[in-house]
């Protein structure tokens, strides 16, 4: 047992000694986790809806299901009663109410919320969403999260599908991806400064076009979906693992309690 502390103390001390940060080890460039993404996963697939009212419905779909019974919810809708808010708000209830069952826990709620999407895009927008388009982007996105669900990352995603974006929206996967990378800092109890510093952080190396910027955030989200899990990431299976500044540090964690037994 002695001789067991001793040799993991000797490898904690050298990766002490040895290290500066993890995040000044583990540089990668955007550019090169993204391409390195893009080998492994292929061209993203852009989500069916098209313009700002379809991406709302989209948003509000499903709760808490995958992407591929999202799409048949969507896809639902658009062949039984059809995307536009009139054709919503002259569907037959029943016919809402079955395609929100498939999208999840408390369908009535969901049937709801298209209705009220509808309406208000009628009664606000005239029906035409797309008009918010012709806006500033602040003005776009006060207007989207007006909507049932849709907050600040909802309706940042939303412009970015439409070609409008200043910079590159994260959801928690791709957030969970470039925070172990090492961009910016991870706030436990702090969602927002999370979001706050990686944004900063990757502020100088985004893509400047609104089709690099819609891939880039596409694949982020697919890898933290299928490899880097919130918990027990597949670490093993990961192409940018070489680049990852997490393997590193879960390692030094283990070394640290093993020598503390």
């Amino acid at each position: 047992m002695y001789e067991k502390v001793t040799i993991i103390d000797g490898v904690a001390d050298r990766v002490r000694r040895n290290s500066r940060t993890f995040e000044d080890r583990f540089v990668t460039t955007l550019k090169k986790l993204l391409a390195a993404l893009k080998r492994r996963y292929g061209t993203p697939a852009l989500p069916p809806a098209r313009g700002p009212f379809e991406l709302v419905l989209w948003e509000n779909a499903c709760y808490l299901m995958p992407d591929d019974r999202r799409r048949e919810v969507f896809e639902g809708l658009r062949r039984d009663v059809g995307l536009t808010p009139a054709a919503i708000l002259a569907a037959d209830r029943g016919v809402l109410l079955s395609w929100a069952k498939r999208g999840g826990m408390r369908p009535e709620v969901r049937v709801f919320r298209w209705l009220e999407i509808a309406r208000f895009c009628r009664d606000q927008f005239g029906g035409d969403l797309d008009s918010i388009l012709s806006q500033t982007y602040a003005q776009a996105k006060k207007a989207l999260k007006q909507f049932p669900t849709i907050g600040d990352p909802g309706a940042e995603k939303i412009l970015l599908f439409c070609g409008l974006a200043p910079g590159l929206p994260l959801e928690s996967n791709g957030l969970r991806v470039l925070t172990r990378v090492g961009y910016g800092r991870e706030h436990l109890k702090n969602y927002g400064q999370t979001y706050k510093s990686v944004q900063e952080a990757i502020a100088a190396e985004i893509p400047q076009d609104p089709e690099r910027l819609t891939a880039a955030h596409l694949l982020l989200r697919q890898h933290g979906k299928e490899v880097c899990h919130t918990n027990e990431p597949a670490c093993y299976d990961c192409p940018i693992a070489a680049e990852c500044a997490y393997p590193a540090k879960r390692m030094q964690s283990f070394l640290r309690t093993d020598a503390a037994r």
